[in-house]
């Protein structure tokens, strides 16, 4: 199977500010162990402080430079980058460059999980 990210139609991130996603490889193409997304933060955009009590993330940063909260530690990141987030852990992303910030994010395919956002 081969598909386009740019025939992929981006969403917004939910209860985010200037990002959006994109499901690259998910269940609907027949992935029964992983799904790949793609999030672009905008300029002063930013993903809120949150976890996923059951699931993992791997990253890859393709384009950019931001910061993303890992618990309780910040990392400014940039082009190149890997990142792990353990299950359970909280997370957020803030894009203060002037240029899009993008990354590929890896999660195990999970027919349902959920996600709490902090306040």
């Amino acid at each position: 199977m081969l598909k386009s990210s740019g025939k992929v139609k981006a969403e917004p991130a939910k209860n985010a500010i200037d990002a959006e996603l994109q499901w690259l490889i998910d269940r609907n193409d027949g992935a029964p162990n992983f799904e790949l997304r793609k999030f672009r933060i905008k300029p002063g955009g930013s993903i809120p402080k949150h976890y996923h009590p059951e699931i993992e993330h791997e990253q890859y940063v393709i384009k950019g430079n931001y910061t993303v909260g890992i618990g309780d530690k910040q990392h400014k990141v940039k082009t190149g980058d890997a990142l792990f987030i353990p299950a359970g852990t909280i997370h957020w992303y803030k894009n203060n460059s002037k240029e899009d910030a993008e990354f590929l994010c890896i999660i195990p395919r999970k027919e349902n999980y959920d996600t709490i956002y902090l306040k």
